[in-house]
């Protein structure tokens, strides 16, 4: 008997029902490498848990805050491996090829994988930004949420998992994990949608989130820091 599919994806979501089902139907493009996609929902109000369903998603709900919610979904998944998602984002051609070969590498299980930063935007100064990211992830190991994490759950559990923090719970748990292990990039671009930075515009968008990553490593309070950022 062949072994079941291996990947469990968790998405955390709230509010994402434009957004969501796109990537549901790319997930489900893959039944050879996708067991089951875990969608945790944060008190939505729009429909995303009737989408979730409706693509055969298993639905849990949450407390608001990527913390809670990725850590609930990952308590709950079967799979031996994990993906991390948010819902605004979309997997590039050829990703679950890529996954699937990175998973069967020898010492895989201790390994961690991301995707590379692409904003669906045409500014040109979001190209520079993406460059950032591609640097920092590589040279740095700090990759954040927004490019999907992919890693064995006994590596996941030896960390201590996503914990519960209403921000920077991305941050949290990568700097944990690049004290134990390497960090690899899938070489591959995850979109993520660029509505922050057209409603707020690259420079405000760009210099809060530097001041907010700054107030986190001058040990200020993952509540305070929340308040800022959805404030």
């Amino acid at each position: 008997m062949a072994a079941p599919p291996p990947l469990s994806v968790v998405i955390a979501t709230r509010n994402e029902a434009a957004r969501l089902p796109a990537l549901l139907a790319q997930l489900a493009a893959a039944p050879a490498l996708v067991r089951e996609v875990l969608v945790v929902d944060g008190g939505s109000a729009d429909g995303t848990g009737w989408f979730a369903r409706l693509a055969g998603a298993r639905l849990l709900c949450s407390e608001p805050g990527r913390g809670a919610q990725l850590g609930r979904g990952a308590a709950a998944a079967e799979g031996p491996w994990l993906l991390l998602l948010h819902a605004d984002v979309r997997l590039p051609q050829g990703w679950a090829e890529r996954v699937r070969r990175s998973l069967a590498r020898p010492g895989a299980a201790e390994l961690a994988w991301y995707f590379e930063l692409a904003i669906a935007s045409s500014r040109p100064e979001l190209r520079l930004l993406e460059l950032g990211v591609r640097l920092r992830s590589r040279w740095r190991q700090l990759p954040y949420g927004d490019q999907g994490l992919l890693l064995h759950r006994d590596l996941y559990a030896a960390v201590g998992g996503v914990r519960p923090l209403p921000l920077m719970e991305d941050l949290d748990l990568v700097e944990r994990l690049r004290r134990r292990t390497r960090l690899c990039s899938l070489a591959l671009p995850l979109e993520v949608d660029g509505r922050r930075w057209r409603r707020q515009g690259f420079w405000r968008t760009t210099w809060g989130n530097l001041q907010l990553r700054r107030a986190w490593r001058r040990g200020v309070p993952a509540v305070e820091l929340a308040r800022r950022y959805y404030g």
